[in-house]
């Protein structure tokens, strides 16, 4: 029985959406635009289909306007990133990762905040050699951008890894189950031969439809006391429920999303809805009518009010859960009681079950690199070599070198040692809870710098930091070069966004559990405005805190800024 009150919002369809329909199922003139010689990027309409296909086209910022005085086209380079559920990676394909960075991207991997693999400065006359060498690591590119499921996250948990082993599981699962069914990427990329339909054989995309959805979604699974993958950021995040030390299912939270545009109060970050409880041979069928109620109401016509958050908001949260339970057949349990801590990364040596270990490694702002004084790349590639484990990308751009066998333990530590890998415990607490998107000069987006500049602020509040006793405090810093919230900054107690060069709006009292959105602090402010006012918040923080108060919560309670109970009204 439909219900009269789920509608989608009136308009006319906006032009991805035609897009889409005239795509072929996401073919479109791939074929032909990346073997078009006399340019090296590819047309617009191309551009967005590529991003189904897990690439984003960009341009070197830093070069735009000496080559626009030369008369030449922008330095065209494409993104590529790689579908890793859970974040999840064998040490073979580690290093075949690390030899595409260095053969077609720009020598360096950037860890995501969706716990995938990204490569930039990859040119169009390699990309097909690129996605074929990662096709045959058993990794691919399918679905990583574009408007369908994304990657799905995972808790990394090494602390509790016979939890993680199954939780990790299941994030592979959903990962595979909602994948398109359209044969494009196979046929452009790895030479498969198309089958021409016949009326038994018609292609067809049985969840998503010839159209897919509105814009992107995104599911993430939390294994409490950890909240690392920021479960409430997400379209659908499943909070693990563990009694026993079984995994008895997950609670299920829907709406959640960060991105938002400066100066548009319809827009704002959101934060998902606990619904209820499931178990765990339920999930699949449970996301899949989630995502089938984003196809049939979600905003085709607005793009930047398309994500899942303005469905649930627009519609009202019951109406979407009965719509879900009418289409399962059965109702959701109550949500179970659980408890998250923090969202940021525990470091060092942890030892897990079974007699392994498990080394988390500080990654500052994601980028795996060679530098002058700090082999990272290098040392990663030779613990790759000799690794009988896996890597472990976490959601905050951090990697675990995971599941060391105590023979091994020996060997992988003398080589971080001999590396100098860290685990960031010389850097101060604020360091190693930060977040950065990558921003420029690769990112089309971005108005201000973000993982080029944030280490040099911390460098200069790691002094204020410093003179009030709260380098061991642990205090969630994020920054973003535009609001679309890739380093989900909504979600740092200190947080920044870019509005133009230098220039950022300042957020601050998130939760550092991930359960509470910033507020806006002060607008439009360059790196003197920001070090001043810290200058006078955070001994405050010092001096007036309550015993095991934190920051993002003593700015609430000093009434510093006012506490965002919910998306809709972060602009208040």
């Amino acid at each position: 029985m439909v219900n009269p009150i789920l509608k989608a919002p009136e308009g006319s369809p906006s032009d991805v959406e035609r897009i889409k329909e005239e795509s072929n199922y996401l073919r479109g003139t791939l074929h032909e635009s990346m073997l078009e010689p006399l340019s090296s990027g590819i047309s617009e309409d191309d551009n967005r289909l590529m991003k189904f296909h897990g690439s984003y086209l960009q341009d070197d910022r830093d070069l735009r306007n000496e080559r626009q005085k030369q008369k030449l086209e922008p330095a065209y380079q494409f993104m590529l990133r790689v579908r890793t559920p859970g974040g999840v990676s064998t040490p073979e394909q580690w290093l075949v990762m690390d030899e595409l960075a260095e053969k077609y991207g720009n020598q360096t991997l950037k860890l995501s905040t969706r716990q995938a693999f990204q490569m930039h400065g990859i040119l169009k006359w390699n990309m097909k050699k690129t996605i074929q060498e990662i096709h045959a690591s058993l990794l691919d590119t399918i679905a990583a951008c574009g408007d369908v499921n994304r990657n799905v996250m995972c808790n990394p948990n090494p602390y509790q890894s016979q939890l993680h082993a199954e939780v990790f599981e299941w994030s592979k699962k959903l990962s595979d189950y909602l994948l398109p069914r359209t044969r494009a990427y196979h046929e452009l990329w790895l030479d498969e031969e198309k089958v021409l339909s016949t009326p038994e054989q018609e292609e067809v995309e049985p969840m998503y439809g010839p159209l897919y959805l509105p814009r992107k979604f995104k599911i993430g699974i939390a294994l409490p006391p950890a909240n690392d993958i920021d479960v409430f950021s997400q379209d659908l995040g499943l909070i693990a429920i563990i009694e026993e030390d079984k995994l008895i299912g997950f609670n299920v939270a829907i709406g959640g999303g960060m991105g938002m545009t400066h100066g548009d109060k319809a827009t704002y970050p959101q934060l998902a809805k606990v619904i209820g409880f499931c178990t765990p041979d339920k999930i699949l069928e449970l996301a899949e009518k989630v995502i089938t109620i984003q196809r049939d109401y979600g905003n085709r016509s607005v793009r930047k009010n398309a994500r899942f958050k303005y469905t649930v908001d627009r519609l009202g949260l019951e109406n979407v859960v009965e719509e879900l339970e009418n289409r399962l057949g059965w109702k959701l349990e109550e949500a179970k009681s659980y408890k998250f801590e923090h969202n940021t990364d525990r470091y060092g040596w942890i030892k897990g079950i079974n007699e392994k270990w498990h080394f988390t490694l500080f990654v500052e702002g994601g980028r795996v690199a060679d530098y002058k004084d700090y082999q990272l790349k290098t040392g990663l590639r030779e613990i790759a070599k000799i690794h009988t484990g896996d890597f472990r990308l976490t959601g905050n751009q951090n990697l675990v070198i995971a599941n060391i066998s105590s023979q091994e333990k020996k060997k992988i530590s003398d080589l971080i040692d001999q590396y100098g890998l860290t685990d960031g415990q010389h850097h101060s607490a604020l360091r190693r809870s930060s977040i950065a998107c990558a921003s420029l000069p690769t990112c089309g987006l971005a108005m201000a710098e973000a993982e080029r500049y944030l280490p040099t602020l911390i460098t200069k509040i790691e002094e204020i930091v410093n003179e009030n006793g709260l380098r061991d405090e642990e205090i969630t810093i994020r920054m973003t070069g535009c609001p679309n919230g890739c380093a989900r900054h909504a979600l740092g107690e200190i947080a920044f966004i870019g509005k133009s060069p230098g220039k950022y709006n300042m957020y601050l009292g998130a939760a550092y559990d991930g359960s509470r959105l910033s507020k806006l602090y002060r607008e439009n402010v360059g790196e003197e405005d920001i070090l001043n006012e810290l200058r006078v918040l955070l001994p405050r923080f010092a001096k007036e805190r309550l015993e095991g108060e934190h920051f993002g919560d003593f700015v609430i309670r000093a009434e510093v800024v006012k506490a965002v109970t919910d998306g809709t009204n972060f602009h208040d």
